[in-house]
This record gives structure tokens, C-alpha cells and sequence, in this order.
């Protein structure tokens, strides 16, 4: 049995996850209590059910207890992966603020702020348990596809993901590395080039002529070679790779469609580009 396990802040986009999950056949559990999650895991796949999915959150009963479930369903040979969604605090605090609904931990007395900053400190102990992602500027169709992919990875191998960003916008905070690209020239400052993107054959020529631009995708692929290895040895699942520049459209783009191209030979890999699609509306609960 595959069991992928949902949980993060609240605001952070869980729903849409569990129902991209839901919609991929997957049998649903939401909200569940920490303490229960091997006896239902047992309790399914008992009853045949081969994909399940998962959500908890920081309501649940025993929540320290969870990383030590998720491990007794690992020993008992179940595919159990664990999916962290996070944001920004004013990134939850303008959503909540906008949808008018109320934080789940405000029932304790704490105003909206408090609740998210002891949302992320209950939580603690479960964002490093698996795939976190942040959904600070990501839209709800860019989110369902994010996790789509990732759900359907396949198990035992390492999946390299190439994230370009905009400094602007702060960094993501699902990067394991970042790449900072603002020292490379820039093709904005080229009236024909700034209104494409780093995937645009003209921008990439441009860039492609620069010996600065060829010397950093040398060092990050030399770096990347030499301890991507000792991660997998590490059993780690995911690494992102964040290459960010001023506005997130040309250089860090380019870089991370080079660099892909450079391991997709060898590894599993996957390009995200956050400054590229934002014109629907944010990710909510």
C-alpha cells in the first residue's frame, strides 16, 4: 500500500492537495488524529486499499508521536511518504484576512499571528519528515500540478528539482540550496530581450555568449555532482536546487532549464519557475 501523508500550516493549500489526491483515486482521510494513523493504515490495507492518503494537522492528538508512526509504517514495508505544506507568515496572514475564515488554533485565545507562528512550532517536528513545499507564491493550478508529479515519483530514487525565483519576492523555503544569479548580466537591460523569459531562444543565446554565465552552470554542476551522492546516500527522496535572480523571469530561469537538461540523462528531474505564473488567484486553505 502507498499512504501519502498530507500535513503542514493551515492556509498552506492542504485541501487542494488532499483533493488532487482524491481525484487521483486515492482513498482520503482528513483530519485525523496522530494517534490513530498506524490502526487506520492497518484497517486499510486490510480492507484493499493500495493508495491512501492522509491528512494531519496540528489538532491532532499526540502530534510529537507522528514521526514515529510514519516510521513503524516503514518498517511494515507500506510506501509511506509524507507531503509538508508551508507559507510565509504574511502570506497566511493576507489569506486568512481575505477568506475571512478562522485560523484553527484561534479558538485557544490567540489572535491570528499567534496561532500561525504556534501552528508552525507544533509542526515542527513533522516539516523534515518528507517533501516540503512552499505555497508563498504559488497558484492553486501550479500547486495541483506540483503535487501530481510528485506523488507520482517513483520510490528509491532521488528526484533533483530546479526552482527559479525572484529575490523580490524573498526566497522559497523548500530550498536545500540557493543559487544566487544577480551577478550575471542581465538581458533586461536589452529593450528586445526584456519582455521574454529564460526559456526564449534569443534569451538563452544571449546568455549562453556570456563566460560568466557558462563558468557558474560548470561550478553548480561540479558541486552538484560531488554531493548528490552522499544525499541519496542519506536516503533522501527530494532536493531543491533555488537559482534566483532580481525578477525571476531570465536569468534564474535559464539557469534552472540548463541545469535540468544538464542531470534529466541521470536523475529524475523537475523545473519550476515561480516568477513565470502568477496571474490567477492564490492558493487558499
Amino acid at each position: 500500500m502507498q499512504l501519502i501523508l498530507v500535513s503542514g500550516l493551515s492556509g498552506s493549500g492542504k485541501s487542494i492537495a488532499l483533493n488532487v489526491l482524491e481525484d487521483g483515486d486515492y482513498y482520503c482521510v482528513d483530519n485525523l488524529p496522530a494517534t490513530l494513523l498506524v490502526d487506520v493504515a492497518d484497517f486499510l490495507q486490510d480492507a484493499g486499499h493500495e493508495r491512501v492518503a492522509v491528512s494531519v494537522d496540528a489538532r491532532s492528538a499526540a502530534l510529537p508521536a507522528l514521526p514515529e508512526n510514519v516510521s513503524r509504517l516503514k518498517e511494515r514495508g507500506i510506501d509511506c511518504r509524507v507531503l509538508f505544506l508551508e507559507a510565509s507568515a504574511q502570506t497566511l496572514l493576507r489569506r486568512f484576512s481575505e477568506t475571512r475564515r478562522r485560523h484553527p488554533l484561534t479558538v485557544a485565545g490567540l489572535s491570528l499571528e499567534e496561532a500561525i507562528e504556534r501552528e508552525r512550532t507544533l509542526l515542527a517536528g513533522v516539516a523534515d519528515l518528507g517533501h516540503r513545499i512552499d505555497t508563498s507564491e504559488l497558484r492553486p493550478r501550479a500547486l495541483q500540478s506540483w503535487i501530481r508529479e510528485v506523488v507520482g515519483l517513483g520510490g528509491g530514487a532521488l528526484t533533483l528539482l530546479f526552482e527559479s525565483f525572484a529575490f523580490r519576492d524573498g526566497i522559497p523555503l523548500d530550498a536545500d540550496w540557493v543559487i544566487d544569479a544577480r551577478m550575471l548580466p542581465n538581458p533586461h537591460y536589452d529593450p528586445a530581450l526584456r519582455p521574454l523569459t529564460g526559456r526564449d531562444a534569443a534569451v538563452a543565446g544571449y546568455l549562453d555568449a556570456q563566460p560568466a554565465v557558462r563558468s557558474l552552470i560548470e561550478d553548480v554542476q561540479a558541486f552538484l555532482g560531488r554531493w548528490l551522492p552522499e544525499i541519496e546516500r542519506e536516503q533522501r527522496n527530494y532536493v531543491t536546487v533555488a537559482i534566483g535572480c532580481t525578477g525571476g523571469r531570465h536569468r534564474s530561469v535559464y539557469l534552472a532549464e540548463r541545469l535540468a537538461a544538464a542531470f534529466r540523462a541521470d536523475r529524475r528531474v523537475l523545473v519550476r519557475h515561480r516568477g513565470l505564473a502568477r496571474t490567477e488567484p492564490e492558493v487558499g486553505s
